[in-house]
Protein backbone atom coordinates (compact mmCIF):
# COMPACT_ATOMS: atom_id res chain seq x y z
CA UNK A 1 0.00 0.00 0.00
CA UNK A 2 2.97 2.35 0.52
CA UNK A 3 4.20 1.59 -2.67
CA UNK A 4 0.73 2.62 -4.27
CA UNK A 5 1.02 6.21 -2.48
CA UNK A 6 4.39 6.98 -3.31
CA UNK A 7 3.76 6.07 -6.86
CA UNK A 8 0.48 8.20 -6.41
CA UNK A 9 2.63 11.21 -6.29
CA UNK A 10 5.35 10.25 -8.35
CA UNK A 11 3.72 9.30 -11.69
CA UNK A 12 1.92 12.33 -12.24
CA UNK A 13 4.80 14.72 -11.28
CA UNK A 14 6.57 13.22 -14.25
CA UNK A 15 3.75 12.82 -16.55
CA UNK A 16 3.18 16.95 -16.01
CA UNK A 17 6.78 17.19 -16.76
CA UNK A 18 7.03 14.90 -20.04
CA UNK A 19 3.77 17.45 -21.03
CA UNK A 20 5.44 20.65 -20.44
CA UNK A 21 8.79 19.50 -22.26
CA UNK A 22 6.51 18.02 -25.35
CA UNK A 23 5.65 22.18 -26.14
CA UNK A 24 8.50 24.24 -24.33
CA UNK A 25 11.89 22.36 -24.72
CA UNK A 26 13.87 25.13 -22.95
CA UNK A 27 11.47 24.95 -19.92
CA UNK A 28 14.28 22.60 -18.17
CA UNK A 29 16.83 25.28 -18.44
CA UNK A 30 14.83 27.54 -17.04
CA UNK A 31 14.12 25.30 -14.16
CA UNK A 32 17.61 23.88 -13.48
CA UNK A 33 19.00 27.25 -12.95
CA UNK A 34 17.43 28.95 -9.94
CA UNK A 35 16.58 24.62 -8.53
CA UNK A 36 20.68 24.82 -8.33
CA UNK A 37 21.63 27.78 -6.82
CA UNK A 38 18.39 27.77 -4.31
CA UNK A 39 16.27 25.58 -4.26
CA UNK A 40 18.32 22.38 -3.80
CA UNK A 41 19.76 24.38 -0.77
CA UNK A 42 16.61 24.93 1.15
CA UNK A 43 15.39 22.07 0.08
CA UNK A 44 18.14 20.11 2.43
CA UNK A 45 18.00 22.60 4.91
CA UNK A 46 14.47 22.08 5.57
CA UNK A 47 15.22 18.27 5.11
CA UNK A 48 18.15 18.46 7.77
CA UNK A 49 15.70 20.33 10.43
CA UNK A 50 13.29 18.30 10.63
CA UNK A 51 15.32 15.08 11.09
CA UNK A 52 17.83 16.72 13.30
CA UNK A 53 21.35 17.59 13.32
CA UNK A 54 23.07 14.75 15.35
CA UNK A 55 25.92 11.88 15.12
CA UNK A 56 23.87 9.43 13.03
CA UNK A 57 23.79 11.82 10.30
CA UNK A 58 27.28 11.95 9.79
CA UNK A 59 27.60 7.99 10.68
CA UNK A 60 25.17 7.58 7.25
CA UNK A 61 27.14 10.04 5.31
CA UNK A 62 30.28 8.31 5.61
CA UNK A 63 29.06 5.08 5.12
CA UNK A 64 27.59 6.58 1.67
CA UNK A 65 30.75 7.89 1.16
CA UNK A 66 32.20 4.80 1.58
CA UNK A 67 30.24 2.57 -0.69
CA UNK A 68 30.56 5.17 -3.30
CA UNK A 69 34.24 5.61 -3.12
CA UNK A 70 34.63 1.37 -3.21
CA UNK A 71 32.49 1.50 -6.29
CA UNK A 72 34.12 4.32 -8.55
CA UNK A 73 37.21 2.95 -7.37
CA UNK A 74 36.37 -0.39 -8.87
CA UNK A 75 35.61 1.32 -11.71
CA UNK A 76 38.72 3.02 -12.60
CA UNK A 77 41.60 0.60 -10.76
CA UNK A 78 41.72 -2.24 -13.36
CA UNK A 79 41.65 -2.39 -17.47
CA UNK A 80 38.92 -4.74 -17.77
CA UNK A 81 36.61 -2.72 -15.30
CA UNK A 82 37.65 0.41 -17.23
CA UNK A 83 35.88 -0.86 -20.10
CA UNK A 84 32.39 -2.27 -18.31
CA UNK A 85 31.96 1.49 -18.05
CA UNK A 86 34.59 4.28 -19.82
CA UNK A 87 32.25 6.91 -19.99
CA UNK A 88 32.44 9.32 -17.13
CA UNK A 89 29.24 10.79 -16.90
CA UNK A 90 28.00 6.93 -16.53
CA UNK A 91 30.04 6.41 -14.28
CA UNK A 92 28.78 9.44 -12.33
CA UNK A 93 25.61 8.45 -13.09
CA UNK A 94 25.72 4.50 -11.69
CA UNK A 95 27.23 5.50 -8.42
CA UNK A 96 25.05 8.70 -7.48
CA UNK A 97 21.59 8.20 -7.22
CA UNK A 98 18.45 10.41 -6.67
CA UNK A 99 18.71 9.85 -3.23
CA UNK A 100 16.83 13.32 -2.53
CA UNK A 101 13.83 13.65 -4.53
CA UNK A 102 13.35 9.77 -4.83
CA UNK A 103 15.29 8.05 -1.77
CA UNK A 104 14.07 10.03 1.16
CA UNK A 105 10.13 10.14 -0.35
CA UNK A 106 10.78 6.39 -0.63
CA UNK A 107 12.34 6.20 2.86
CA UNK A 108 9.21 8.18 4.45
CA UNK A 109 6.49 5.93 2.73
CA UNK A 110 8.13 2.72 3.72
CA UNK A 111 10.41 2.83 6.58
CA UNK A 112 9.72 4.27 10.13
CA UNK A 113 10.07 7.94 11.42
CA UNK A 114 13.71 7.87 13.07
CA UNK A 115 15.12 6.29 9.11
CA UNK A 116 14.85 9.63 8.14
CA UNK A 117 18.13 10.96 9.10
CA UNK A 118 19.42 7.93 7.99
CA UNK A 119 18.64 8.45 4.45
CA UNK A 120 19.10 12.29 4.77
CA UNK A 121 22.96 11.78 6.07
CA UNK A 122 23.24 9.10 2.82
CA UNK A 123 22.03 12.22 0.67
CA UNK A 124 24.26 14.62 2.43
CA UNK A 125 27.83 12.73 1.95
CA UNK A 126 26.49 11.89 -1.79
CA UNK A 127 25.63 15.50 -2.42
CA UNK A 128 28.89 16.92 -1.41
CA UNK A 129 30.47 14.33 -3.12
CA UNK A 130 28.68 14.67 -6.44
CA UNK A 131 28.78 18.39 -6.77
CA UNK A 132 31.95 18.74 -5.60
CA UNK A 133 33.73 16.08 -8.17
CA UNK A 134 31.21 15.71 -10.87
CA UNK A 135 31.83 18.79 -12.75
CA UNK A 136 35.83 18.64 -12.55
CA UNK A 137 35.06 14.61 -13.76
CA UNK A 138 33.26 16.08 -16.75
CA UNK A 139 35.44 18.79 -17.89
CA UNK A 140 38.66 17.23 -16.76
CA UNK A 141 40.53 15.53 -19.17
CA UNK A 142 42.61 12.12 -17.18
CA UNK A 143 45.92 14.31 -17.10
CA UNK A 144 43.88 17.62 -15.75
CA UNK A 145 42.47 15.51 -13.07
CA UNK A 146 46.12 14.60 -11.72
CA UNK A 147 46.98 18.26 -11.98
CA UNK A 148 47.47 20.59 -8.40
CA UNK A 149 44.62 22.27 -9.91
CA UNK A 150 42.54 19.53 -9.09
CA UNK A 151 43.04 20.29 -5.38
CA UNK A 152 41.99 23.92 -5.73
CA UNK A 153 39.03 23.07 -8.02
CA UNK A 154 37.84 20.57 -5.77
CA UNK A 155 37.99 22.72 -2.71
CA UNK A 156 35.87 25.41 -4.66
CA UNK A 157 33.45 23.09 -6.20
CA UNK A 158 32.59 21.52 -2.27
CA UNK A 159 32.06 24.66 -0.84
CA UNK A 160 29.99 26.50 -3.25
CA UNK A 161 27.57 23.10 -3.64
CA UNK A 162 24.47 23.22 -3.05
CA UNK A 163 25.02 20.54 -0.59
CA UNK A 164 27.56 22.82 1.56
CA UNK A 165 24.81 25.35 1.68
CA UNK A 166 22.43 23.47 2.33
CA UNK A 167 24.11 22.39 5.49
CA UNK A 168 25.63 25.88 6.55
CA UNK A 169 22.05 27.21 6.37
CA UNK A 170 20.56 24.34 8.53
CA UNK A 171 23.45 24.91 11.28
CA UNK A 172 22.60 28.72 11.21
CA UNK A 173 19.07 28.09 11.29
CA UNK A 174 19.54 25.41 14.16
CA UNK A 175 21.39 27.55 16.45
CA UNK A 176 18.82 30.36 15.95
CA UNK A 177 15.68 30.94 18.41
CA UNK A 178 13.67 30.93 15.75
CA UNK A 179 14.70 27.06 15.20
CA UNK A 180 11.19 25.21 15.31
CA UNK A 181 9.42 28.08 13.43
CA UNK A 182 11.92 28.12 10.18
CA UNK A 183 12.23 24.64 10.12
CA UNK A 184 8.42 24.53 9.67
CA UNK A 185 7.97 26.83 7.26
CA UNK A 186 10.95 25.41 5.32
CA UNK A 187 9.21 21.94 4.92
CA UNK A 188 6.62 23.13 2.85
CA UNK A 189 9.71 24.61 -0.11
CA UNK A 190 11.32 21.51 0.42
CA UNK A 191 8.77 19.24 -1.06
CA UNK A 192 7.91 21.80 -3.77
CA UNK A 193 11.62 21.25 -4.85
CA UNK A 194 11.51 17.34 -4.95
CA UNK A 195 8.23 18.32 -7.43
CA UNK A 196 9.87 20.30 -9.34
CA UNK A 197 13.01 17.85 -9.54
CA UNK A 198 10.54 15.32 -10.78
CA UNK A 199 8.82 17.68 -13.37
CA UNK A 200 12.48 18.46 -14.89
CA UNK A 201 12.93 13.52 -15.11
CA UNK A 202 9.63 14.67 -16.86
CA UNK A 203 10.65 17.05 -19.46
CA UNK A 204 14.23 15.54 -20.45
CA UNK A 205 11.94 12.46 -20.70
CA UNK A 206 10.30 14.11 -23.76
CA UNK A 207 13.73 15.34 -25.10
CA UNK A 208 14.42 11.71 -25.61
CA UNK A 209 11.65 11.53 -28.84
CA UNK A 210 13.56 14.81 -30.23
CA UNK A 211 16.79 14.37 -29.31
CA UNK A 212 19.76 12.78 -32.04
CA UNK A 213 20.10 9.17 -30.50
CA UNK A 214 22.94 8.08 -32.71
CA UNK A 215 25.48 8.84 -30.20
CA UNK A 216 22.76 6.96 -27.09
CA UNK A 217 22.31 3.24 -29.23
CA UNK A 218 26.36 4.07 -29.96
CA UNK A 219 26.38 3.86 -26.17
CA UNK A 220 23.83 1.39 -25.28
CA UNK A 221 25.76 -1.41 -23.86
CA UNK A 222 27.61 1.23 -21.54
CA UNK A 223 24.02 2.19 -20.58
CA UNK A 224 23.21 -1.06 -19.58
CA UNK A 225 26.26 -2.09 -17.41
CA UNK A 226 26.01 1.08 -15.56
CA UNK A 227 21.73 0.62 -15.09
CA UNK A 228 23.06 -2.71 -13.60
CA UNK A 229 25.97 -1.39 -11.15
CA UNK A 230 23.33 1.63 -10.24
CA UNK A 231 20.47 -0.53 -9.49
CA UNK A 232 21.98 -3.98 -8.37
CA UNK A 233 25.46 -3.46 -7.84
CA UNK A 234 25.86 -0.51 -5.53
CA UNK A 235 22.75 -1.99 -2.82
CA UNK A 236 24.62 -4.63 -2.83
CA UNK A 237 27.32 -3.54 -1.55
CA UNK A 238 25.51 -1.24 1.06
CA UNK A 239 24.19 -4.14 1.94
CA UNK A 240 27.25 -6.19 2.18
CA UNK A 241 28.43 -3.37 4.10
CA UNK A 242 25.76 -2.87 6.74
CA UNK A 243 26.23 -6.77 7.21
CA UNK A 244 29.66 -7.09 7.96
CA UNK A 245 29.61 -3.99 10.35
CA UNK A 246 25.88 -5.10 11.66
CA UNK A 247 23.98 -1.93 11.54
CA UNK A 248 20.85 -1.89 13.01
CA UNK A 249 18.43 -2.87 10.62
CA UNK A 250 16.26 0.54 10.31
CA UNK A 251 19.72 2.05 9.52
CA UNK A 252 20.46 -0.82 6.86
CA UNK A 253 17.14 -0.74 5.43
CA UNK A 254 17.56 3.18 5.11
CA UNK A 255 21.39 2.72 3.76
CA UNK A 256 20.03 -0.21 0.96
CA UNK A 257 17.00 1.76 -0.33
CA UNK A 258 19.05 5.26 -1.06
CA UNK A 259 22.01 2.75 -2.48
CA UNK A 260 19.16 1.41 -4.75
CA UNK A 261 17.29 4.95 -5.72
CA UNK A 262 17.64 5.54 -9.60
CA UNK A 263 20.25 7.84 -11.25
CA UNK A 264 20.28 11.74 -9.68
CA UNK A 265 18.99 14.05 -11.71
CA UNK A 266 21.83 16.14 -10.43
CA UNK A 267 24.27 14.10 -13.44
CA UNK A 268 21.40 15.62 -15.75
CA UNK A 269 22.32 19.46 -14.54
CA UNK A 270 25.99 18.75 -14.56
CA UNK A 271 26.11 16.88 -17.96
CA UNK A 272 23.92 20.45 -18.82
CA UNK A 273 26.00 22.35 -17.39
CA UNK A 274 29.51 21.43 -18.63
CA UNK A 275 27.86 20.12 -21.99
CA UNK A 276 29.03 16.48 -21.57
CA UNK A 277 27.32 13.70 -22.85
CA UNK A 278 23.42 14.69 -22.15
CA UNK A 279 22.45 12.56 -24.35
CA UNK A 280 23.44 9.46 -22.24
CA UNK A 281 23.18 11.16 -19.05
CA UNK A 282 19.59 11.89 -20.24
CA UNK A 283 18.87 7.89 -20.73
CA UNK A 284 20.36 6.66 -17.94
CA UNK A 285 18.40 9.02 -15.61
CA UNK A 286 15.38 8.13 -17.56
CA UNK A 287 15.97 4.44 -17.70
CA UNK A 288 16.88 4.07 -14.34
CA UNK A 289 14.04 5.69 -12.90
CA UNK A 290 11.38 3.31 -14.72
CA UNK A 291 13.26 0.47 -13.72
CA UNK A 292 13.81 1.51 -10.28
CA UNK A 293 9.64 1.51 -10.07
CA UNK A 294 10.52 -2.17 -9.94
CA UNK A 295 13.58 -2.82 -8.22
CA UNK A 296 12.85 -0.46 -5.43
CA UNK A 297 10.23 -2.26 -4.28
CA UNK A 298 11.77 -6.08 -4.69
CA UNK A 299 14.96 -5.13 -2.82
CA UNK A 300 12.22 -3.60 -0.19
CA UNK A 301 11.34 -7.15 -0.11
CA UNK A 302 14.61 -8.52 0.03
CA UNK A 303 15.11 -6.29 3.11
CA UNK A 304 12.01 -8.37 5.12
CA UNK A 305 13.43 -11.54 4.43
Amino acid sequence: MEIIFLLAELIPCILIGYLLGSFKKDLSLTISRPLISYGIPISLMGLLLKSGLELPLIESAALALIAIGFLMTILNSFSAIKNFIPNRTLQLGCTFGNTGYLGIPISIALLPNHALIYSIGFDLGATLVIWGIGPILLKSTSKDFSSNDYCKGFIKAVFSSPAFKGLIGALIVHSSPWDERLTALLWIPSRVVIVLALVIVGIRLSWLKKANLSRVKIQIKYIKNALIMKLVGLPTIMLIISTVIRLPNVMRDALVLQSAAPTAISILLISQSTSRYEEEATSLVVLSTIIALISIPVWFMILRL
